[in-house]
């Protein structure tokens, strides 16, 4: 499904203070799943759902704190290709990647045993139960910022208004 101009011109809601209760939730929620996981690994999740789900708020966010954090440009220009990138991704952080995939476009295929099973061998059941949590919650955020017409808003050298 399609829709012709997704992006309002002007926000729509701020969630933030229509259900701070959520927002505050979601945050929690947030920080909890992170708490066994990489950082790095989780800005590649978070990455990774926002690309598939056409989420331009979250993905300049994620890929500044990427940036921050000391993520290469490198890697997150192989982000959206990592399949093709093979040597750009260690095997954990490409069965983190292919286990996002696979749950923020569930209604695609589902979650297949072999892709469960291989996500298991890299991670312990804290860590795969945090990112599990990490993949839900990122989607979450996506569909929160597509819904109330969340725009990120460009800066620095080369920017064109």
């Amino acid at each position: 499904m399609t829709h012709e101009n997704t992006v309002p011109r002007t926000p729509r809601l701020d969630f933030a203070k229509a259900a701070p209760t959520a927002f505050k939730a979601l945050i929690s929620l947030d920080a909890a799943a992170c708490q066994d996981l990489d950082p790095a690994l989780a800005e590649l999740v978070k990455i990774r759902a926002s690309q598939l789900n056409g989420c331009a708020y979250f993905l300049h966010m994620h890929t500044s704190d990427a940036r921050k954090a000391g993520e290469s440009e490198e890697r997150l220009h192989m982000i959206a290709v990592w399949r093709e990138a093979a040597g750009f991704f260690a095997d954990k952080e490409r069965a983190a990647l292919d286990l996002t995939e696979a749950v923020t476009l569930v209604a695609q295929g589902g979650i297949p045993d072999d892709l469960y099973a291989r996500t298991a061998a890299y991670f312990d059941e804290h860590e795969l139960a945090g990112l599990l949590a990490l993949i839900c919650t990122i989607n979450t955020w996506n569909r929160i910022a597509l819904s109330t017409g969340k725009v990120p808003v460009p800066q620095g050298p080369g920017v064109r208004r």
